[in-house]
């Protein structure tokens, strides 16, 4: 489990292919490789990965085809900057939100505008997602944790089949990540909040008993009932 707490931003340096699209990737690290091991979990934007072996100054993983479709890395090349953070150890402070390292789907930054203070980024996200995307609620964007700033979901945007979020960069996180780098029209990770995520399946599976009369018929709740709508 990772907090969306990037502690490096590396580099991929080797891409080569794994099976029929799988990859092996090496990247380029420093502060991450201090108690790396073979087998260990790594975020790598995001996406939760094992490293299989490591040097000096990089460390090897790999891909299956499903991490490659459903991510970022089905488009990544050498010299891409990418975030890095190790697992989240026991003692340490819990400072972002729970994050899996398993993408949901892959958005696409639209833009970014400049304040006194900080940045506001701009991504467009696959409509069916929206159920999971709350107002000041969490995301992970390419393995970092942040809060959804702005939500847009106008007919222009329902057309075209996506919604749009904002988030706040703070100076910080914007020199430590690879937020700097983002392009317009580039694709970035996307995990949504763990828990929206079971909320989300918990209410798909209620199914509320239907009444007899809309009007004057009442609903008995006993425990088999609750059972059924999902409690």
């Amino acid at each position: 489990m990772f907090t969306g707490i990037i502690e490096e931003c590396g580099k991929i340096v080797g891409i080569r292919p794994l099976g029929t699209r799988g990859k092996t990737v090496e990247v380029r690290a420093k502060a991450v490789l201090e108690d790396l091991k073979v087998g260990s979990s790594i975020a790598v934007n995001g996406v939760c990965l094992t490293t299989i072996r490591f040097g000096k100054q990089t460390f090897f993983t790999e891909l299956s085809t499903e991490t490659v479709r459903r991510t970022t890395f089905s488009k990544m090349s050498v010299g891409t900057p990418v975030n890095l953070e190790r697992p989240m150890s026991a003692q340490a402070r819990f400072g972002g939100h729970i994050v899996q390292g398993h993408i949901d789907t892959v958005g696409r930054f639209v833009g970014a505008a400049a304040l006194k203070d900080s940045w506001m980024y701009a991504f467009e996200v696959p409509i069916e997602f929206l159920p999971l995307a709350v107002f000041k609620g969490s995301i992970a964007i390419d393995g970092v944790s942040l809060t959804i700033a702005e939500l847009e979901t106008g007919p222009a945007l329902q057309k075209r089949r996506v919604f749009r979020i904002t988030i706040a960069i703070i100076p910080h996180t914007h020199d430590v990540t690879n937020f700097k780098t983002l392009k317009r029209g580039q694709g970035v990770n996307l995990e949504f909040d763990v828990v929206a995520k079971y909320v989300q399946q918990m209410l798909e599976k209620i199914r509320l008993p239907k009444a007899k009369s809309s009007r004057s018929a009442k609903v008995k709740l006993t425990v088999q009932s609750l059972r059924q709508m999902g409690f």
